[in-house]
Order: structure tokens, then sequence, then C-alpha cells
């Protein structure tokens, strides 16, 4: 047993007071007259021990009640599991889960509230003096300080349900974070969660076991959700009035089947198309749905699901531009190719811009979906390096040799970019021998292929160089599996390489039918388009088209009467836009300067919250071996258990209550056992 002050226990020497009381009890005695003398020796003795027993049970009494009462103000405890020096300041952390699963109802309303009503339990069973750290899924910078128990329970009163959803490890990394400041201090923190499974991670969790973990499990039952996890469009570039096919994907998080999940497209406000799905437990599946008449500009795209009793994640945004014309730039070394011309110009849908190798501007390569070089010589440094970085960031670059072409620059040119180069150059006729129709550019572009197709005729030819370890894929091959015209990935975009230039020395490509299609439909599967939507919490950044912006030109992004100004970085072809935890709410965004927009931007939350299955204790013990104690509470307060787990076994209120109880005796022995007159009656 220990004493939480035991300074106290020199009121012990209080002891001796009754003690003395006793021992110097000079009472006076009454005469008492008797007629016949000879009881009198047998009245005295026998009244003499009564006596003594009497006070020496009251002398027991009152040292008993006065030793419990020292006690009760040492407060002596039995040291409990994460018991240390209870003398010293305590600096306690305590996380609230306010992710979107806590607002799953049980029977004292939604598991945040509950959680809230546990975290104050907590920071009750502490002392006065004792500080705490709030944490809860925002990871907000007003909560990296210790805060008085007043201060804690009117910060956990604010607490809202969040859109963030961290693991695990980040959160007891940011536990450690403040509570390494205070060395001197004894260090507990709490987890107060459901404890989702997506919250583990894959490895086991690392903590400082100088600090004491506690998990606070709040129960909550499995319940059926279907989300919407991501969408995409199956083609790059938009073209008013112009059909389209959006891609998405759906998610049954629960064990059950789910039958017959109704589901609506909205554009702009306008219904587009409806659904209805049935998805296996456990499993996703891809589904499409075709809708068509858009007009020019910016489309803000809504899905809805009907899917109760989870309804946080029943909404999924997205937005795409449709481009009133796409923007194509030809380069070549100052002579305009008449075939580039033509080919673009049978479709008013294309603007066409020119420039020569030696007068590009850099800065605005990122704002061509496609980029064709042709009949340029010699590739300079400063061009070569401007389109690997225009194809690493999404661009799609196309690449026909010159008839003079210096091999050795364009190997140079596009090596790096797992491209194949020409080599060297072959003079002997031949034929294009076969198409791949499996790729992109030929897929679906054939009602019907004949058995023997007019394919180009091939006069000389430069052989590419495909010892690349880029994945490239032809799709046209000459005999002998050599490559004519190949697509190779390379960073976010694509790369196109022609063993022969546009002209009639080297083959009839450009007169042939097949160089159209091939080139709109080149065009059509290019840009860089910006994403269909961004995860709140998730995605760090968002990078859009180059922006200038100033002190009184700045960007802010918004949504009603909610604006937000982001920090905006500006990066080499592109400008970065960063919220951190500015966005809370889901939706569709604008990103303005002063009055004109931008862009449009879609947020939705993290889909991570959908499943709504929890740890078990033994999953929980399993994956974070240093938890001291998994308490799951049910009724009752969580104030006991936490004073007995930190505390020990408290014993002062014990301690008063013997007191009391000894008092009383005190009391009823001196009014009541009276043995000296029922005695004394009985001898006369």
């Amino acid at each position: 047993m220990y004493f939480l002050y035991p300074f106290f226990l020199l009121a012990l020497l209080s002891i001796a007071v009754p003690v003395l009381i006793h021992l110097f009890n000079f009472r006076r005695y009454q005469k008492v007259y008797f007629s016949n003398v000879q009881f009198l020796k047998e009245i005295q003795e026998q009244q003499a021990s009564r006596r003594n027993l009497k006070e020496r049970l009251i002398l027991a009494s009152r040292i008993l009640a006065l030793t419990f009462l020292v006690l009760a103000f040492a407060r002596p405890y039995i040291p409990g599991k994460n018991a240390a020096n209870s003398g010293m300041q305590q600096a306690v952390s305590i996380f609230v889960d306010n992710s979107y699963s806590m607002q799953t109802l049980n029977k004292e309303g939604t598991l945040l509230d509950e959680a809230k009503r546990r975290a104050k339990e907590i920071a009750s069973a502490y002392n006065i003096n004792d500080r705490f750290q709030l944490l809860t899924q925002d990871f907000e910078g007003k909560h990296q300080r210790l805060l008085s128990r007043d201060e804690f329970n009117d910060a956990v009163d604010a607490v809202k349900i969040s859109p963030q959803s961290r693991s695990l490890q980040q959160i007891i990394n940011r536990q450690q974070s403040l509570l390494s400041t205070q060395q001197s201090a004894i260090r507990s923190a709490y987890l107060v969660s459901d404890f989702q499974k997506n919250m583990a991670g894959n490895k086991p969790l690392k903590a400082d076991s100088a600090i004491h973990f506690n998990l606070v499990q709040l129960r909550a039952s499995e319940l059926p959700n279907v989300a919407v996890d991501s969408v995409w469009l199956l083609t790059a570039v938009h073209r008013p009035g112009e059909s389209e096919k959006l891609v998405l994907r759906l998610h049954n998080y629960a064990g059950e089947k789910a039958e017959k999940v109704p589901l609506k497209l909205l554009l702009n406000g306008a219904q587009k198309a409806l659904g209805s799905f049935t998805i296996d437990p456990r499993s996703a599946q891809n589904d499409t749905l075709a809708f068509s008449g858009l007009q020019s500009g910016w489309q803000r795209g809504e899905i809805q699901l009907q899917d109760n009793p989870v309804t946080f994640d029943n909404r999924f945004y997205f937005t795409f531009d449709v481009k009133q014309q796409m923007q194509v730039l030809l380069i070549d070394r100052g002579i305009a190719n008449p075939f580039l011309k033509a080919v673009f110009g049978t479709d008013p849908f294309f603007s066409i811009k020119r420039v020569t190798d030696g007068n590009v501007d850099y800065g605005a390569l990122n704002t061509y979906p496609l980029i064709v070089l042709s009949d340029v010589a010699t590739i300079s440094t400063g061009l070569a390096q401007q389109l690997r970085s225009y194809v690493a960031k999404g661009g799609t670059l196309v690449v026909f040799p010159s008839v003079d072409a210096d091999l050795a620059g364009y190997k140079s040119f596009l090596q790096p970019m797992n491209a194949a180069w020409p080599e060297k150059l072959i003079t002997e006729t031949t034929k294009v021998a076969a198409i791949n129709l499996q790729n992109p550019v030929f897929k679906n572009i054939f009602e019907s292929y004949p058995q023997n197709p007019d394919l180009p005729s091939v006069k000389k030819y430069y052989k590419l160089n495909s010892a690349t370890n880029g994945p490239g894929e032809n799709m046209m091959e000459l005999p002998g599996r050599q490559t004519f015209w190949s697509s190779y990935n390379s960073g976010k975009g694509k790369v196109y390489v022609s063993a022969v230039p546009l002209n009639d020395d080297f083959s009839n490509l450009p007169r042939h039918a097949l160089l159209v299609p091939v080139m709109l439909r080149i065009a059509l599967l290019s840009g860089h388009d910006h994403p269909l939507f961004y995860t709140l919490g998730q995605d760090e950044s968002i990078e859009v088209t180059p922006v200038q912006s100033s002190e009184k030109q700045i960007l802010k992004l918004v949504k009603g009467s909610q604006a937000i100004i982001p920090d905006v970085r500006q990066q080499e072809g592109s400008t970065l836009l960063y919220v951190s935890d500015q966005l809370q709410n889901t939706g569709i965004y604008e990103l303005k300067k002063q009055d004109s927009t931008i862009t449009v931007i879609a947020f939705n939350d993290n889909r991570k919250e959908s499943d709504m299955s929890y740890l078990t204790g033994t999953d929980l013990k399993q994956i974070f071996p240093q938890a001291g104690t998994i308490l799951s509470p049910g009724q009752a307060s969580l104030k006991g258990e936490v004073s007995e787990l930190n505390f020990g076994l408290q014993l002062w209120k014990l301690c008063i209550i013997l007191a009391l109880i000894f008092l009383a005796a005190e009391i009823l022995l001196i009014r009541y056992y009276n043995f000296d007159k029922q005695r004394f009656a009985a001898q006369v």
C-alpha cells in the first residue's frame, strides 16, 4: 500500500491525546453508603472491571477513528497497472474519433456523442492540476497544446464530424509529438474510437514504451453500405454534342448482397442517366453510364445513390471541361507540312498553331493536349528537355523524323522517354504488314475489317531501335515485326514515333486513307486533362494550368458563400494549390481570380470510412501490443476504471467510512454501554 500524501501521516502523533486522557482520567467518586459493608470489596472489584472494559473500548474507538481520519488525508492506494509516482503531474492525450463512421447510432445517440462523454469521464478521473491534450481526426494546430480540465471539456463540446480519416499510426505519432515534450510528467494516451479495420494498416504499430496507451472501443453494429469509389470517362478530350461514357466503380462493403441499388447521374443539375445495380457481398464492380447533349464549358457532375442507413457517402462529385476547340501545336523547322495541315483542317474542332523549332513558347506547352513534331533535322537540347517535361506531366507527343534527321540527336531526345529512336536508314521497298487492332488508336475504329486491307507502302524508312525498357506497343508493323509506327508510355503522357517522315519519297502514308483517322484518333485520346475529382485529406496538392496571381489578384476556391484562399506555388508549366485542412466539406468548388473562373474542381470524401467493419479486441492486441488496456465500456462510467488503472485502488473513501463507524461506536459506547448502574443495583 502507498500514500499519495504521506506527509499527513505525521498527524498520527495525535493518537497520543486520547491515550493521555485515558491514563490521566482523574474522576471524582461519589460516596455510596452501605448498610452492610461486607459486600463492599466485591462491589468495588466488579465495578472496576466493567469500567475498565468500557474505557478501553472507547479508547480503541477513538484511536481507530483518528487513525483512519489521518489515513484518509494521506490518500492510501494499492498501485494500479499504469501507476508510477502518483504525486507527479500527469500529461494526458485523448484522441476522440470524429470521422464519418462515428455518425452511427446506438442506444445513447451517435457514437461521437458517446466518445465525447467518455473523453470527459477520462479527464474527470485525473487531478485538477493535470493537463490534457484533445486530438481529433482534423489534426488542428490548436490541439497541439495542453489544456486544463475545464478547457479540455469545452474543447470536447466543440468537436464535430470531420471528413478526415487517419491511420492508427498517424494518430499515435501525433500524440507522441506533444507528449514527448513533457518529460517531467507522467504521460498517458487514450484513443476513443470505433476502430474500423481501415485504421489498422498492414504493419504492427510502433509506440513509445514510456507512454501508457489505452484503447477505448465504442461498440457499433456492422451496417450494409454501398458507395461509389471512383469514376472515369472513356475519352480524354470532350467535344460539344458528342456522346460520352462514364465508368463508375461501385463497392459493396457489407457481407450481404446489395439488391437493385438505385443510382442517378446529374450534370449541371439536370438528370442525364438512371441505373439500378446489384452487387455481391464484399466486392466491387464497374458499370457504365452513357449520356450526350453536352454544351461547351465546365460540366459539374454528381452521382446520387439511395442507400440507407449509411448516407454520408451517397454522393460523388466530378467535373470535366468540354472545349469548344482543341488546341494542337505543330513544330517544324520553318516549312509547313501540308499533310498535317490537311489532316486537322478536316474538322473545325481542332485549332492549329504552327511554330518553328527555334521559336517555341516553352511556358505554354502544357496548354496543348497534342504536339506534333515533324521535319526537324536537329532537336535542340532546350526543346528536347521541355518536350520531355511536357510528356511526363501528361502530354501527348507525335514524332515524325526529318528526311535528314540527326540520328544521334533523336536518340538523346527519345531514349530518356523510353521510346524507340531512328537508328539507321533502310532503303528497300516494302509494305506495312499488319496493324494492331487492339491498340487504343485502332480499337473500335472499324465497323468491319477486310481480309486483305490496303495498307501503306514504303520506299525507305528508319529502323527504330526497340532496345528500350519502356512499355511500347506497335500500331503498325513491317514484315519481320519491324516497327513502322508505335506508341510508348512515358511518365503520365504518351509518345508516338513513326519510322517514316510525312514525305512522298519515303512512303505513301501522307496520302493514305489511314493517316486522317489515326491522327484524329490520337488527338482525341490525348490530353493531360485535370483529374475528375480530388479526395479530402488525401490529395496534398492540386495542379492546374499556369495562373499568375498577386496581392491584389489572389486565387480563391469558392463554393456558395464559402471562400478559401489556398497556398499557391508556381512550378514549370503549372500552378500548384495547397489547401491543407481548410477544406472540410465535399462538393464542387470554383477556382476564381477576381470575377473570372479559372477551373472547376470536385472534392469527395475518403472512401475508407465507407467500410463499416471493425477490429476486435484480439485484433487490437495483435497490431498494437504496446497498448496497456483495451476498454470496452458499457453503461457504467469510465472514471472509476481509469482511476483504478492509473492511480490504483483508492482507499481514502474506505478510511473515511471506517472513521465514521468508529466515531459512531464511541458515541454508542458512551451513551448505552453503562454496566455500572446495572451491576450496582443488582448488588444492592
